[in-house]
Formats: C-alpha cells, sequence, structure tokens
C-alpha cells in the first residue's frame, strides 16, 4: 500500500494492499482471458486470494489451510469435470 493512501478496512485492507499491486486487480488479471470460469474461477480466486495474504494476518496457518482447502475443491473439480467430458466422448464414438 502506498505511503500516502489511508488504511481502510473495506476499500484497502492492509493484508490486500502489500507492495505495489493490490490482490483484487492482481486476480482481475490472472482471471482474464483464462478461460477459467463458474464455480472453478471462484474456488481458483479464493485459494489465490488466502495464498496472497497469508503472510500478513495473525492466523498464518489458518490462512494457509483455507487456500489449500479451496485448491483442492478446485482439483476436485476439474478432475470430475474432465470425466464428465471424457464420458461424454466415448458416448459419442458409440
Amino acid at each position: 500500500m502506498h505511503q500516502d493512501q489511508q488504511h481502510d478496512p473495506v476499500e484497502r485492507p492492509r493484508h490486500y494492499n502489500n507492495g505495489s499491486v493490490e490482490c483484487i486487480d492482481a486476480m482481475k488479471a490472472m482471471a482474464d482471458r483464462s478461460g477459467v470460469e463458474g464455480h472453478a474461477a471462484y474456488l481458483w480466486q479464493n485459494a489465490f486470494k488466502y495464498m496472497w495474504r497469508w503472510p500478513y494476518k495473525a492466523k498464518r496457518l489458518e490462512d494457509l489451510r483455507k487456500c489449500s482447502w479451496y485448491l483442492q475443491r478446485l482439483i476436485e473439480t476439474i478432475e470430475i469435470a474432465e470425466d464428465e467430458r471424457i464420458c461424454a466422448e466415448e458416448e459419442e464414438d458409440i
């Protein structure tokens, strides 16, 4: 966060504004044109958010565990989508 910007727990929470890039701006940049949509995008961005902020929080391990939880859900979501895609392709071949 820049020196001249006031801390605001809603608009500029410290744990999202360390350095020259805000977490929300980094999340938008990574998501633009990624092709990740819907629930998978939600899970991905939440994992990213917790990974971003953990060094700045009092309960660091809690944020890392939250990141891991969202990442595991993302992996499961992608695995299910891949399985469904493979099954659909196999049905088309019949």
